[in-house]
């Protein structure tokens, strides 16, 4: 059980940090290069379309399965790999920290706009809003990669 709940831990936490790549190197580029007009909706439309299903087991699997990796006793697992698990979890529920008080806020906001009257203009949405979403989301990134990678580093011990 210990062995598959750190397999299920890489797992998961290596394909939030894939997702998370993604966007920071992929999605958001494009994106950007859409007109005011473009992105403040085609933004409004992934936030929407995003936090459900598959996206939400994992987002929850990232910090569920190192959790559970570190509450099961171990035979033979060293200092060094318990370090390794716990360091993982740290840094996933930073990342669900980062996501929770400042993604989620900027997303609300952006959704919120939406509906205002009288609707302000897209590029004030969108100078509200990508700019500091984007460099919440690198910090993500980075700890869902620095999760993924301590945990491979427990795995391979």
């Amino acid at each position: 059980m210990p062995t598959l709940l750190l397999a299920l831990a890489v797992v998961s936490t290596g394909l939030y940090a894939g997702f998370m790549l993604i966007f920071l190197s992929g999605i958001m580029p494009g994106l950007a290069r859409l007109t005011d007009e473009q992105f403040v909706p085609a933004m409004r439309r992934l936030n929407e379309t995003v936090p459900r299903g598959i996206f939400l087991v994992v987002f929850l699997a990232e910090v569920a399965f190192p959790a559970a990796a570190l509450a099961v006793p171990v035979d033979g697992r060293t200092g060094t790999g318990t370090w390794l698990v716990l360091a993982g979890l740290v840094c996933a529920a930073l990342n669900h920290l980062v996501t929770i008080t400042g993604n989620i806020p900027l997303n609300n906001a952006l959704a919120a706009s939406e509906k205002a009257t009288p609707p302000a203009p897209d590029s004030e949405v969108r100078t509200a809003f990508e700019a500091p979403w984007n460099r919440l989301h690198l910090y993500r990134t980075l700890l869902a990669a620095a999760a993924f990678i301590l945990l491979v580093c427990a795995a391979l011990l």
